[in-house]
């Protein structure tokens, strides 16, 4: 505790920088993932459904929970469901766990019921239902296929159900299968993610250390090249590296840290 407390001190922060824990309200603002975050919304809010493409890294969760943050509790319900490789009749379930209905049954109970749960939502509880599966580059063409029966409600003349599908770049080439064109036609927008260049890298990690309380940046402008040469704009490997760039720092009593620190951190992390 009392090292914690030493390595806050020396660099003026009030909390520990560089973590996943960071409320909604502190993101990192770029114009190009307000767009997204913005076309997102428009589709959710027509009762439509879309696609989140990212490599591992690059703020896909950041800008979901942006989202979410975006819809009210009173007017959506939203449900998370983070998808691995799964049967057509196992994903239901998993939905249907987190949707709050009976998980038993058959493929076919399960898709009526979770229908019918989205049916009570809007006409009973006034609610929208909304759907986001995480990590969907990992659900098989076949299973992947039961969206366009789990969005079609009286033969397709009635929107219900917003789907939003979150992964890694897999997902793009999976869309474009043949077996899944009624998927794909039914997402209005298709939002894909990109590494940070290096201007944008020198800001986050600035912006980073304010929000942690530092008045003033402790990394040199060397050491702000270094991390981008070695993380190449990716937001985790960059946390990651400038956290472990601050301990080396720390370590060797500096108050700032230049690009040996960034050396070391990069030889502890990638090892």
């Amino acid at each position: 505790m009392q090292k914690d407390q030493d390595f806050l001190s020396r660099f003026n922060f009030h909390k520990t920088p560089f973590t996943r824990e960071i409320e909604v309200k502190e993101r990192f603002r770029l114009e190009v993932y307000d767009d997204h975050l913005n076309y997102l919304y428009r589709a959710v809010d027509k009762r439509m459904s879309a696609a989140l493409i990212a490599p591992a890294g690059t703020g896909k969760t950041v800008l979901l929970r942006a989202l979410v943050d975006r819809l009210p509790g009173t007017r959506y319900q939203v449900h998370y469901v983070k998808v691995t490789s799964l049967s057509k009749r196992d994903l239901c379930r998993e939905i249907a766990a987190v949707t709050g209905i009976e998980s038993a049954g058959t493929y076919p109970v399960l898709v009526r019921r979770l229908q019918e749960r989205y049916t009570d939502s809007m006409d009973v509880d006034a609610l929208r239902p909304v759907l986001i599966l995480d990590e969907a580059h990992s659900i098989r063409p076949e299973v992947l296929s039961i969206l366009s029966v789990l969005t079609n409600f009286n033969m397709d003349s009635r929107l219900v159900v917003s789907i939003i599908l979150a992964g890694q770049t897999p997902l793009t080439d999976l869309l474009r299968q043949p077996s899944l064109e009624d998927v794909a036609k039914r997402m209005a927008h298709c939002a894909s993610l990109k590494l940070m260049p290096a201007t944008d890298v020198n800001r986050y990690i600035k912006h980073r250390c304010v929000i942690a309380g530092s008045t003033a940046c402790p990394f040199e402008p060397d050491s702000l090249t270094a991390i981008y040469e070695i993380a190449r704009g990716n937001f985790r490997a960059t946390d990651y590296l400038a956290l472990k760039s601050l301990e080396s720092a720390h370590d060797s009593e500096s108050n700032t840290v230049n690009t040996n620190h960034v050396v070391e951190a990069r030889g502890l992390i990638w090892a």
